[in-house]
């Protein structure tokens, strides 16, 4: 009898699991689902070997719908969205590299380990509850047919009147509902990635000759800098904020006795909590990529993105700094770079800050004595990208500032990374993980601030931004998508051509500050810096 409950408590829990964290409450647990009241009318009719084996392949199916939904849990609450069927397998890889960085290798594989036991003993049990459940209604054939025509006149009964329970209808079919939308998530992706396609092949400047394209930076020493999980939630969070905005306010005043002035504003960006990439190529494609597919299909295409429209016009010899890339680059292609030093090229024997291959100070510091402080080759200028690390979750260890010139191989860095927080202790507290996260942000302004105030010059053109807010748990379920950024400069005529964009002086954008999604940046950037559109169509 005990077993007999737990089976049906699991087969209902099951059915009527929701997908994300906020709507596990306990009434959600307290509903009548459609599907059990189908399943057992279903049941009834079958002989014994079809009623055994429809109820084993039902009790697996319902268990494949239980490891999506927590799938989405896991999604909503790190990335602000669901798990789609088609593409996001391959962010579970990289969701065990990230726990290896940041948990180390060990307990990564346990936990892995652990999973899937607990993925296959979640489907049999499921099988073996449901082929229970079945045997007893077919013990009890006149009660268990009473009690189903009882509860299928209760469920609609609920449906009709709209029956709740702490403001849940107690009438449910959320596993039905559930199996829907994931059809139309797997339908609408398909049609998805056939009409990206066609858009990816329509540029406003793919066919724009490189004496046309931004030519009121020749000549700029061009930096564009993505700092990782930089969102709006950094500057307006009542807990975030306070030392966010103080290191903004404080940076600004610096770089203004330095010369260097900057606007800021916002831009909505393609994702959120994670895949940094995906804002990377919203930035510097213009298109809207926010997955992973269409990100596959841009990196594949000739779409012009805003870096490589400067390798584009013959004038700037283009460098890319990525301290989080560990592996073959192809996208260097897509961004138009010419030499790319990864995390393996930069010289680092210092300590891993968790997920960050190394402090933002020292990739900054590397990138001035490797890149920064030699002449370009031809006489050219020269634009880069770099990718700052330091304020990728889990936010512990997090580096701090040490003297621009003891930096060294990075060896300073092992006594402060080894008196730092553990990353399990950051993780499973969420207060913490939002007062780290801030530090992390700070320390990353200020280095790249610090390195503008001491290697800039009258013609370094620093466009800086952030790629995605940070986690649902600690930017919160509701929050925007919004990142903040700023072009800093000393000659006043770059900020004079952008003038018109309505943003605020200096490095903190005002809270009613223009907001745009991060797709339209590419073209207004060209636009405002002399580039002639000449359009491509597919």
């Amino acid at each position: 009898m005990v077993l007999t409950v737990l089976a049906a408590a699991l087969v209902v829990a099951a059915l009527v699991l929701p997908n994300t964290v906020v709507g596990l409450r306990p009434a959600k647990f307290v509903r009548i689902p459609a599907e059990a009241v189908i399943g057992a009318a279903v049941m009834l009719a079958l002989p014994r070997r079809p009623r055994v084996v429809l109820a084993a392949v039902s009790g697996a199916a319902l268990a494949a719908m239980t490891v999506l939904n927590l799938l989405d849990m896991g999604f909503n609450q790190y990335l602000g969205r669901s798990f789609n069927l088609v593409l996001d397998w391959s962010l579970l890889g990289d969701a065990q590299s990230y726990l290896e960085d940041s948990l180390g290798r060990t307990a990564t594989l346990a936990a892995t380990a652990g999973l899937i036991v607990m993925v296959l003993l979640l489907f049999v049990l499921l099988a073996l509850s449901m082929v229970r459940l079945s045997n007893l209604l077919a013990r009890h054939t006149g009660t268990a047919t009473r009690g189903t025509l009882v509860a299928g006149v209760v469920w609609i009964t609920c449906s009709s009147l709209g029956l709740q329970i702490s403001g849940v209808p107690i009438a449910s079919d959320r596993t039905a509902a559930a199996l829907k939308i994931q059809a139309h998530r797997v339908s609408d992706t398909l049609r998805d990635e056939a009409e990206f396609r066609k858009v990816a092949k329509v540029d406003a400047f793919g066919d724009t000759p490189g004496a046309q394209l931004v030519p009121d930076l020749r000549g700029k020493d061009m930096i564009f800098t993505f700092i990782e999980s930089y969102g709006r939630s950094a500057i307006e969070d009542p807990i975030i904020a306070p030392g966010v905005d103080r290191t903004l306010d404080e940076r600004t005043a610096a770089l203004a006795k330095a010369g260097f002035h900057a606007k800021s504003g916002w831009l909505t960006s393609a994702t959120y909590g994670g895949s940094s990439w995906l804002g990377h190529s919203t930035t510097m494609s213009g298109l809207w990529v926010n997955n992973q597919q269409r990100y596959r299909t841009v990196m594949a295409s000739d779409h012009l993105s805003l870096t490589k429209a400067f390798e584009k016009t013959g004038a700037f010899d283009t460098v890319g700094v990525m301290p989080g890339v560990q592996k073959a680059w192809p996208e260097q292609s897509f961004y138009g770079l010419n030499k790319v030093y990864n995390a393996f090229e930069l010289g680092y024997r210092g300590p891993k800050f968790s997920w960050s291959t190394m402090p933002d100070q020292y990739a900054l510091q590397q990138y001035q004595e490797r890149v920064h402080s030699k002449k370009a080759a031809d006489g050219k200028a020269r634009m880069s990208l770099l990718i700052l690390t330091s304020s990728h979750q889990p936010w512990a260890p997090i580096p701090k500032m040490v003297g621009w010139d003891q930096l060294g191989d990075g060896s300073v860095f092992k006594g402060i990374q080894a008196a730092g927080n553990k990353p399990a202790d950051i993780i499973a507290d969420t207060t913490r993980s939002r007062q780290e996260y801030g530090k992390s942000v700070q320390y990353s302004v200020t280095a790249l601030t610090q390195w503008l105030e001491r290697y800039g010059s009258k013609d370094t053109v620093l466009v800086f931004l952030g790629d995605h807010q940070p986690i649902a748990r600690v930017s919160g379920n509701h929050a925007s998508r919004d990142v903040p950024v700023a072009i800093v400069a000393k000659d006043p005529k770059v900020l004079d051509k952008v003038d018109g964009w309505g943003w605020t002086d200096g490095l903190r954008p005002a809270h009613d500050a223009p907001v745009w999604k991060m797709s339209s940046f590419r073209d207004r950037f060209l636009t405002a810096y002399g580039s002639t559109p000449h359009p491509k169509r597919g």
